[in-house]
């Protein structure tokens, strides 16, 4: 029976390289940019690498895989490529190449193979030819390679986020329990509770996924690191290939690649950038660090609410939290139009609306609450 379901699983592997090889040789007949045609004939090749594996492991137990004919969805989207143009499947093919980049992790039959590596490298080029699909000129290459994310602006966002947390989810918890109760006391025990725990759930947040994006990057860019020391023709092939998909011509793409990988050190931080979509520069970010600004900007959005009714009671310290809070909201709201470029009054009065609903919600389910319970 094991060998049944080992058969099955190989011819349905198998299939699935023979579809894919079909899809990118039918792409690269109707694509107008010789280069990237040249890619899909590549990435068709390697395909075929794939399915002969398979062809192999049912071989060992006896089998044949069967005449090779794409399945009908295969030929489906071969006809449209063929028909309309590479690019009107392009981003079905890169999305599925995305989805289905680490399937071969859990294959044993693959291990100490480069297919995964492989087909992590195809999601890698289609997703490079989908934000462009005719490439990009050979002019705009250091550009490409040399591109950062804006870790400022991320920054920036980040802690108009976190204060916007704090502000919003204290508001509410201050309204509920001033819904429900008068006592000035109550309400600012609960305001400072929900001030700490919220900050500390933050803090603690951030740290695990600071500190897991981390180790999950520093694993992949050991995998790669390895590759390249075991494998290092196959790595430039691979960045040849990439960046070919950029539209830089095949002799300059493999001198590009060539002087890279003589320089393990460079080639490791192209590679983890290229094939991994990483940036070594943000893994050297503090987990310790990102914990206590969460924390901190939490903490700054929570006391808005709350610090009314350090100095006044009842009705009053209800109004004048109301009235700060929304200076607050409508304020973070016009800040997150540094990212959007939408008007300020826009944001900042859907913010104000929005926070002052949730609010109202909770005030009104504490005054029920109260007059139940009471």
């Amino acid at each position: 029976m094991a060998k049944d379901d080992a058969t099955a699983r190989y011819r349905t592997l198998w299939q699935a390289e023979i579809d894919s090889a079909a899809l990118y040789r039918a792409m690269a007949a109707n694509e107008p940019n010789d280069g990237v045609a040249r890619v899909y004939r590549e990435l068709a090749g390697v395909e075929d690498r794939h399915a002969a594996f398979w062809v192999d492991q049912l071989a060992k137990r006896g089998a044949t895989a069967g005449p090779a004919r794409p399945s009908w969805r295969a030929r489906a989207l071969a006809w449209a490529a063929r028909t309309f143009g590479a690019a009107t499947v392009l981003p079905t093919v890169a999305t599925l190449e995305v989805a289905d980049r680490n399937d071969y992790l859990q294959h044993p039959e693959t291990k100490g193979t480069r297919m995964t590596a492989q087909e992590r490298t195809h999601a890698r080029v289609l997703s490079s030819l989908l934000l462009d699909p005719k490439g990009a000129p050979g002019g705009e290459l250091a550009r490409i390679e040399g591109r950062h994310r804006n870790a400022s602006g991320n920054s920036l966002r980040a802690a108009v986020l976190g204060a916007n947390d704090g502000l919003c989810s204290n508001l509410s918890l201050v309204m509920g329990v001033a819904g429900a109760s008068t006592s000035g006391h109550v309400i600012l025990l609960t305001g400072l509770a929900g001030l700490l725990a919220g900050a500390c759930s933050m803090a603690l947040g951030e740290w695990i996924s600071v500190t897991s994006s981390r180790e999950l990057a520093q694993r992949e860019m050991g995998i790669e690191r390895d590759e390249l020391a075991a494998a290092p023709e196959e790595e430039r092939e691979e960045l040849q290939l990439i960046y070919e998909a950029k539209g830089l011509p095949a002799d300059e793409a493999k001198q590009l690649s060539t002087r890279l990988v003589a320089e393990p050190e460079h080639a490791l931080d192209v590679l983890t950038r290229e094939e991994l979509g990483l940036d070594p520069t943000e893994l050297t970010g503090s987990p310790r660090n990102a914990a206590i600004t969460s924390f901190l900007l939490f903490s700054l959005g929570a006391c808005f609410p709350v610090l009314p009714f350090v100095f006044l009671a009842g009705d009053a310290a209800v109004a004048v939290s109301i009235g700060v809070s929304s200076v607050a909201l409508y304020g973070i709201g016009a800040a997150i139009t540094i990212f959007t470029g939408r008007p300020t009054w826009r944001s900042g009065g859907r913010q104000l609306v929005l926070g002052l609903l949730a609010a109202a919600l909770t005030f009104s389910l504490g005054r029920l609450l109260g007059v139940a319970l009471g």
